[in-house]
């Protein structure tokens, strides 16, 4: 299985130095749930876009410090490709950004969040029966770092999992596109990193509190890249 990642970002100066890069974090974890799978990387930030579709393969979409609906030559390209994905059957992944910019994209809405910043891991609700079936429970757990969310979704768009701080945590249109609020890729010790090093201006209680729910629960990235190659596979 050939993933495709679309790089948003390589968050210079953000990763420890047992980090490679960005695209190496989910090298890594696809990798720990399949050995058949294979990664290519296209720098879109750089506008370096896929120009031509594999229907077998799956395009992800990365996470970004910009935003999804910011006017950056570069993001409106990635708007614009991924309806002209959607219409040539493309399997879509979104990631933290990637879920924002595909809802854009596709006629949602995301905007920033006036209750602030989410980070740490949060439990979500799940929705879909799937997705249910799959962790075999109601609910999912993954990390978080945002600040953005989408509020509509896309026409067509069902919810994966819910939570009191964001409504929408993913969605899926049928079995061509999953998104996740959340960080499969991310690990504990880099979400702490982060928490611990580059949370400069952000609420200490805040900060306090998503430190306090890593030691807690366990994040559930494994599973979530599981249920991706599971269900856009079939």
């Amino acid at each position: 299985m050939r993933i495709n990642i679309l790089l948003c970002d390589t968050f210079p100066g953000l990763l420890p130095d047992y980090i490679p890069s960005y695209t190496s974090m989910f090298e890594k974890l696809f990798t720990s749930v399949s050995q058949e799978v294979e990664l290519s990387e296209y720098r879109v930030l750089d506008g370096v876009f896929p120009t031509t579709i594999d229907p077998d393969a799956i395009y992800l979409i990365t996470g970004c410090n910009k935003a999804s609906y910011d006017n950056d030559d570069w993001i409106v390209k990635l708007r614009h490709w991924v309806v002209d994905a959607m219409e040539k059957h493309a399997k879509l992944v979104g990631i933290c950004f990637g879920h924002q910019v595909i809802a854009m994209a596709l006629g949602g809405k995301t905007e920033r969040y006036a209750g602030g910043w989410g980070t740490g891991i949060r439990s979500s609700q799940i929705i879909d029966e799937d997705m249910k079936s799959h962790f075999g429970s109601d609910d999912i757990r993954l990390l978080y770092n945002h600040h953005d969310q989408v509020v509509q979704l896309p026409s067509g768009a069902t919810p994966l999992a819910s939570s009191s701080f964001c409504q929408f945590e993913g969605f899926r249109i049928g079995d061509q596109v999953l998104t996740f609020q959340g960080h499969p890729e991310y690990t504990p010790e880099y979400a702490i990193h982060l928490l611990e090093n580059h949370a400069d201006g952000e609420d200490p209680e805040v900060c306090r509190k998503a430190l306090k729910s890593i030691g807690l629960w366990q994040h559930q990235g494994g599973k979530a890249a599981e249920f991706i190659l599971k269900t856009l596979t079939k």
